[in-house]
């Protein structure tokens, strides 16, 4: 069975600069000028009705209006406020809600049934159950996914905030709050503050939690981002080098943001900064920035040496800093595995050694940052990867068992975990597995086209031939040129 991609742990902001700067160019949700005549007038009637406090009727025709244009964000927005309005006009107690919940039972089902093949009609049944109760969290949860599926970040944004406000201790729903809040892109300094407030509430509560750090850190750099004016760069207008008053630093802002650096831009900048921390020694960002252009020049004693210092200073408690002097000691391995001449006698025993080497130093590392923070399920899904890489299985299951509560690295942990029982042969648990993560995951992407095939795999190993083919087949009908399933399914019928 072929072993699923390692991927990296979860960056808020894994694209360079720019792409977030012209991000909203590309978001799915319409503004009132993009859609079309008939939608427009119903919207128009809809508000009026809305203002008039005839809700049932506004809501009526905002749900229409999003029948027809399900992107038009200011129709869903104008929804969502008549449901509550209409809600707290007509009061609901506990026993309402009750009642309202146990209803919609199967609206909600059906809801999650479309989700996979067809988002939007999925949210046009979670929004008939908002109607009657605009706090259904199984609802929000809906159009969350279908919204995440279609590409509509305003849209998730607008549930998300319903499901934080009534889990505002729900250290997941708030980082993933703070995903939404990056994706939108040009939310309101406002809606950035309230997802700032929300983190921060939730890490002194659990100082020691790196996730909650980085997603916090990476918020706060979206909010600089909208603060500093890039978002008025819509439609490709100018240069984000003009909103900026000092030229020389827009200068070195924009090549320091560059995926490749040239060698004579990387020197350039380290002479910078070197000069400004002779007049600001205590610029720890200066510090950082120059132990990564010193990585990047391959020059790793300089950097280790710099991210030394910020590790003996007040931020020295850092989980991302250990993180990127992990990282720094791997390229130093790769470098020396890059140094080696293939044609030597020695070759294979030399670049085995280092391999080897750098292996043992990733998990002896790890180890330690897991024997550091106990709960951060991330690392925990880390050193599962690790383990997994040196074959040690058994102890892989254990990291992957606990990095599944992770919401954002579930799916892909059950995916190593089923591959470690397979090579355990607990195939009926790999098995099981699998089909638990597929029922999980409604839109057929990239991953669900990986669990799909392992499990193909496992249930060939299992002698399950039948089932075996329905797995690749499901694949074949959707991307035939994935994997090896073409000659799979092709293979079948000829047998046939």
């Amino acid at each position: 069975m072929r072993c699923a991609k390692k991927r990296n742990a979860v960056d808020f902001f894994p694209q360079p600069l720019h792409f977030y700067l012209n991000r909203k160019n590309n978001m799915a949700e319409k503004n009132i000028n993009e859609i079309a005549r008939e939608a427009r007038l119903l919207f128009t009637k809809a508000n009026e009705a809305a203002q008039r406090e005839n809700l049932d009727y506004a809501i009526a025709l905002f749900n229409q209006v999003l029948e027809k244009e399900p992107a038009f964000y200011e129709s869903r927005k104008a929804l969502r406020e008549a449901q509550f309005k209409k809600a707290g006009n007509g009061g609901g107690g506990f026993f309402k809600k009750m009642l309202s919940g146990a209803g919609s039972s199967p609206q909600v089902a059906k809801a999650k049934m479309a989700l996979g093949k067809n988002p939007a009609e999925a949210m046009a049944i979670a929004e008939q159950i908002l109607n009657g109760d605009p706090n259904n969290s199984a609802a929000h949860r809906i159009i969350v996914d279908a919204a995440n599926a279609l590409e509509l970040p305003h849209t998730a944004v607008l549930s998300y905030e319903t499901l934080v406000k009534h889990s505002p201790k729900d250290r997941n729903m708030a980082i993933e709050f703070a995903h939404a809040l990056a994706a939108a892109g040009d939310v309101s300094a406002g809606e950035n503050n309230r997802g700032e407030k929300i983190l921060m509430d939730l890490l002194r509560e659990n100082p020691n939690d790196g996730e909650l750090y980085q997603a916090l850190k990476n918020l706060s750099a979206r909010k600089t981002l909208d603060e500093g004016g890039y978002n008025a760069l819509e439609g490709g207008k100018g240069s984000y080098r003009d909103i900026l008053k000092n030229k020389t630093e827009a200068v070195s802002l924009e090549q320091e943001k560059r995926i490749v650096k040239t060698e004579d831009t990387t020197e350039r900048l380290i002479g910078e900064y070197e000069k400004r921390l002779q007049t600001e020694p205590n610029n720890l960002k200066i510090v950082r920035s120059l132990a990564e252009l010193y990585t990047q020049k391959k020059q790793f004693e300089q950097a280790l040496a710099l991210y030394d210092r910020i590790k003996n200073s007040e931020m020295g408690n850092d989980p991302s800093l250990e993180r990127a002097m992990a990282e720094t000691i791997v390229r130093r391995f790769d470098f020396q595995l890059e140094q080696l001449n293939s044609a030597a006698p020695d070759f294979a025993e030399q670049s085995s050694k280092i391999q080897t080497e750098k292996l043992n130093f990733q998990l002896d590392e790890c180890q330690k940052r897991v024997e550091k923070y106990p709960t951060d399920l991330m690392i925990r899904f880390e050193l599962g990867a690790l383990y997994f890489q040196a074959g040690k299985y058994s102890e892989a299951i254990q990291e992957f068992q606990k990095a599944r509560n992770n919401p954002h690295k579930r799916l892909a942990a059950m995916n190593y975990l089923a591959q470690c029982y397979a090579k355990r042969k607990m195939l009926d648990l790999a098995a099981r597995t699998l089909q638990d993560a597929i029922k999980e995951k409604p839109v057929f992407d990239d991953e669900k086209k990986d669990l799909t095939y392992n499990l193909g795999c496992v249930l060939e190993n299992m002698g399950k031939k039948e089932e075996a083919i329905e797995q690749f087949k499901l694949i074949y009908e959707m991307d035939a040129s994935y994997k090896d399933v073409t000659a799979k399914v092709e293979a079948y019928y000829v047998g046939q």
